[in-house]
């Protein structure tokens, strides 16, 4: 568990703003709510984001299910848009179960999922994979992988990198790749750019975090799956298949992965302020400082 506060958090996402989505800064307000059930009745269909929303860490957000559940019952379609890239799918299937939520896996769109729908020409590559062992290679069987730890020599060999999974990874393996990609540079594929991702005591750092910092460090411009990125909502909207995306609001904790990406997208956008992110924060400065401004600031799912 990384000891990173909200503020540097915040102030890391604000020094690679020249990385993400280039949308114009918004003078905008926003509207106010306790939940998101005074906005039922505005859109047809709404992206949950999951760390901050359903869940921290290992444990559900007090609400969320019976939110959802009154979502559906009201003739709303609810699908999850996560940059939850560590877990094969099945298993984050299964921890949503554990959790008491009832999702159809189509119903789930992830980072990890947009990575792989993003390969395309590059599958004949040998991939050096940063990923915990532990999570299994489910969903990634059809790729040449080795995953990167303390030996130097698969750093030096592989084609290029996916960065799937930061729960491993240290401080080493981060010099053994920066040095490797500054001797050869290849192609660097990110499956989830977060910095950080909210947890039951602070702030764990995530894959994004990694892939800024070899950015910074060698003349590898990563390549980023999952919010604030479009290419997870390209994802959702073929889900979904026709739809009017003014009726679409995308509901997430981050003002840089969650409300940027929604606005990327040309969706609207809830912030979650009691939970994730934000929690114990002051919302309304930071909204300020990094002119992301969302339709809506909610209290709680």
């Amino acid at each position: 568990m990384s000891a990173i506060s909200a503020e540097e958090a915040f102030q890391a996402y604000e020094a690679v703003r020249h990385r993400l989505p280039d949308v114009a800064p918004s003078e905008q307000s926003y509207r106010q709510a306790e939940t998101l059930e005074p906005l039922a009745d505005d859109f047809d269909v709404f992206l949950l984001d999951a760390f901050g929303v359903l869940n921290i860490g290992e444990t559900a957000i007090p609400g969320t299910r019976e939110r959802i559940e009154t979502l559906k019952a009201a003739g709303k379609t609810v699908l999850v848009v996560s940059n939850a890239a560590g877990l094969p799918h099945a298993a984050l299937m299964e921890k949503y179960t554990r959790l008491g939520y009832d999702f159809a896996a189509e119903d789930v769109i992830t980072s990890r999922a947009t990575l792989l729908a993003g390969l395309n020409g590059k599958r004949g590559f040998h991939w050096g994979l940063m990923a915990t062992r532990d999570a299994g290679l489910r969903d990634l069987e059809g790729l040449e992988l080795t995953y990167l730890e303390e030996d130097p020599a698969p750093y030096a060999a592989v084609d290029g990198f996916l960065m799937i999974g930061s729960a491993a990874w240290t401080e080493a393996r981060q010099t053994l790749l920066v040095a490797a990609l500054r001797d050869r540079p290849r192609p660097v594929l990110v499956g989830n750019p977060d910095i950080v991702a909210p947890r039951e005591h602070g702030f764990s750092t995530e894959p994004g975090y990694f892939a800024h910092r070899l950015a910074d460090q060698t003349s590898v411009s990563p390549e980023f799956f999952g919010k604030p990125f479009t290419n997870i909502f390209d994802l959702a909207f073929k889900r979904l298949g026709p739809v009017d995306r003014s009726r679409v609001l995308m509901v997430g904790d981050s003002l840089h992965t969650d409300i940027l990406g929604a606005r990327a997208a040309g969706v609207a956008s809830a912030l979650i302020s009691d939970y994730g992110f934000f929690a114990g924060a002051d919302t309304a400065a930071a909204i300020s400082q990094a002119r992301i401004v969302p339709d809506f600031v909610v209290n709680q799912p």
